[in-house]
């Protein structure tokens, strides 16, 4: 007797979002299905990788990080280069750390003169985010936002506090946003429809649900993101069906699990694999609950979970 297989079927699609310029542009999101189920419907079988750079030199990174980049990270126009062209990101993800008010508190021209910059010497999509402090970011956006104009990057943190002043300049000048809510599906939304009311496309929204680590809340993230897809392929909520965006390495290598010496915790082995090994199961883990787009800080954890997608591309 023949098995046949069973086939959920879906309501809805998950919007394409196209980023980035002249023949290097990216497509995130466009299923129609779960991830990787391609036996039901359209799969998405390549997933954006980017590696974060910053505008200053973070100084707390983990020795596993900058022994990889070494001198780089004092110059953000080098690390940028080192990751396009050593490490074959497909996007860079550039952090405006320095504009915090408590790391720096740089201006929005300085910010702007590094933006313009780093544009200047790659050609992969860009993903600008500010410092996560709502009041500085907004200030430091129309500027910033205003310098990368027309050339389709990804600009955010737009969060509740802040929302408006993102969405004017992302419209203005022509780029997709990230929409930050806290841990729950209902925020994501009610921030989705805020955006849209203000005047922004819905279709130009990446949904970051708020990423957490293995240990630290990797199931409470899973649930939401599993939440939001559902929402969008089986109710067809227009408000939930955006790309979504994992930022992984930032919540990884700050835990001590990732960071430790093996001299500090012998009994966990060699620190390098370990932040490598923890970085690429949280980002599969997401991908597995229906991320887009994922920013690591290690390029190898960005290699293994490239080739991790491409078997289960290949596989489904």
């Amino acid at each position: 007797m023949a098995f046949t297989v069973p086939k959920e079927v879906y309501n809805g699609k998950i919007n394409q979002v196209e980023v980035g310029r002249d023949q290097h542009k990216l497509i995130l999101g466009g299923e129609e299905v779960l991830p990787f189920l391609s036996f039901e419907g359209k799969a998405v079988s390549t997933v954006p990788l980017a590696l974060e750079v910053h505008d200053v030199n973070p100084g707390d990174w983990a020795p596993s990080l900058t022994a990889v980049y070494g001198s780089a990270m004092n110059d953000p126009v080098q690390w940028a280069r080192m990751c396009q062209d050593e490490f074959k990101a497909d996007m860079i993800c550039l952090r405006l750390s320095g504009t915090h008010p408590d790391n720096g508190d740089r201006s929005a021209e300085e910010a702007g003169k590094v933006v313009q910059a780093v544009l200047a010497a790659v050609k992969v999509p860009l993903i600008i985010l500010g410092s996560n402090h709502a009041e500085k970011d907004a200030a430091v956006i129309k500027h910033v936002a205003e310098v990368a104009a027309n050339t389709g990057s990804i600009i955010g943190k737009a969060q509740e506090k802040n929302y408006k002043t993102f969405a004017a300049v992302a419209t203005a000048y022509g780029h997709k946003l990230v929409a930050l809510s806290d841990l729950d599906i209902n925020l994501s939304k009610q921030l989705n429809i805020l955006l849209t009311q203000s005047g922004f496309d819905g279709k130009n929204i990446i949904i970051d649900a708020m990423s957490s680590t293995l240990g630290y809340g990797l199931e409470y993230t899973y649930s939401v993101m599993e939440r939001i897809r559902l929402s969008a392929l089986q109710q067809n909520d227009a408000m939930m069906q955006m790309p979504m965006i994992c930022d992984v390495g930032e919540v990884t290598w700050k835990i001590k699990e990732a960071k430790a010496s093996e001299e500090d915790q012998p009994a966990w082995g060699p620190a390098k694999p370990r932040g490598v090994l923890w970085e690429t199961l949280t980002a599969l883990s997401f991908l597995m609950a229906g991320g887009n787009l994922v920013v690591f800080r290690h390029p190898e954890a960005l290699g293994m979970v490239r080739k991790t997608v491409a078997e289960l591309a290949t596989a489904a």
